[in-house]
């Protein structure tokens, strides 16, 4: 079977090229702004600090789309680059910065020609505020849902103050994926500062996912598309547990209204994990039906042979389609290529 042509990556970020002055008084301390650096890149200067820096593939709608062709990908799906999502802001300030953002990124949605799609970032310190920009992204801007992080300010997903939010993306319609932000456990690490994407990132991906089913989401919202970043980090591991603890402690059983494993296979994954043995084993743990494509296009640490890493670990040729294409349709509620 040839290769389809619609591929669709869930997982590729955005950073604007310019970020806006702050519009009021006296800017927060932790309003971002973008700096000059060497040729084709920029820095994203938070607090003060540079926090990462950048090239153009960013913010460059061509350059983006010569480098999906390379890879094999139809489709993008643009998100922010997560440290840009603001939880720890006033609710003020990041509201004013995430519309921003939002219409940075519907406007490389219209320039790519249907080469990528969005997906928006919305204030969850406050949750008022994000479900009117929620639906601003989906009514307005014609997003296909929004990117929100794996615990705001330290509250899992998972937490009852974040249900009014999840009513609202089931009953939109709205896609939510989930990625790994601002983690845990950052204190246990011993060794250089990248080592939060390489090893927190998918500790704290793998606890928000866990927490969606500890708290039922996808019983309480069967119709709420909600997917995680990393492969759901380490919930492939903690699953076997929380499933035998679900068999042994009556607390637990009387906590989860459906066995954790029948849950978790509701909930989609991207299939960044860079190993096809890990890739088969989520398969068969989380189904062919619930994985997808993600790449995290375009930092330095992310997967550059996506399709290649699918076909390596799926023989099948239908779950192939299933994982390259069918699956991140129903994620985005799109209708197959």
């Amino acid at each position: 079977m040839s290769r389809p042509s619609c591929i669709c990556d869930v997982h590729a970020h955005v950073v604007p090229a310019e970020l806006p002055s702050y519009l009021g008084g006296l800017a927060p301390a932790d309003w971002p702004s973008m700096a000059p650096a060497q040729a084709c890149h920029r820095s994203v200067v938070v607090s003060g600090r540079i926090y990462r820096t950048v090239s153009d593939r960013c913010w460059d709608g061509p350059k983006r789309i010569a480098d999906m062709d390379t890879m094999g990908v139809g489709l993008q799906v643009l998100s922010p680059m997560p440290e840009l999502l603001s939880t720890w802001m006033e609710p003020g300030p990041a509201t004013q910065l995430l519309r921003y953002i939002n219409d940075q990124i519907a406007e490389m949605v219209v320039q790519g020609g249907g080469r990528f799609a969005g997906l928006g970032a919305v204030p969850m310190q406050d949750l008022e505020a994000a479900i009117r920009e929620l639906h601003r992204c989906v009514g307005e801007l014609g997003f296909a849902g929004v990117e929100i992080g794996s615990n705001i300010e330290g509250r899992p997903i998972g937490a009852p103050e974040f249900e009014p939010f999840f009513e609202a993306a089931e009953a939109l319609g709205a896609a939510v994926f989930v990625h790994a932000l601002r983690p845990t456990g950052m204190d246990r690490l011993v060794g250089p500062k990248q080592l939060q994407q390489v090893l927190a990132y998918p500790t704290d991906v793998g606890l928000a996912a866990a927490s969606a089913i500890t708290s039922n989401l996808l019983l309480r919202h069967p119709r709420l598309r909600i997917a995680f970043s990393h492969g759901g980090g380490t919930l492939g591991l903690l699953l076997p547990r929380l499933e035998e603890g679900w068999r042994t402690f009556p607390d637990i059983a009387d906590t989860l209204r459906e066995s954790p494993t029948r849950q978790a296979r509701r909930l989609f994954y991207d299939a960044l994990v860079y190993d096809a043995p890990t890739l088969r084993h989520l398969v068969d743990l989380f189904g062919d039906t619930q994985l997808m494509v993600g790449t995290d296009y375009p930092f330095n640490f992310h997967e550059r042979n996506p399709v290649g890493r699918i076909e390596a670990a799926v023989a099948d040729p239908e779950a192939r389609r299933r994982l390259l294409v069918d699956n991140a349709a129903r994620f985005l509620g799109r209708s197959p290529a």
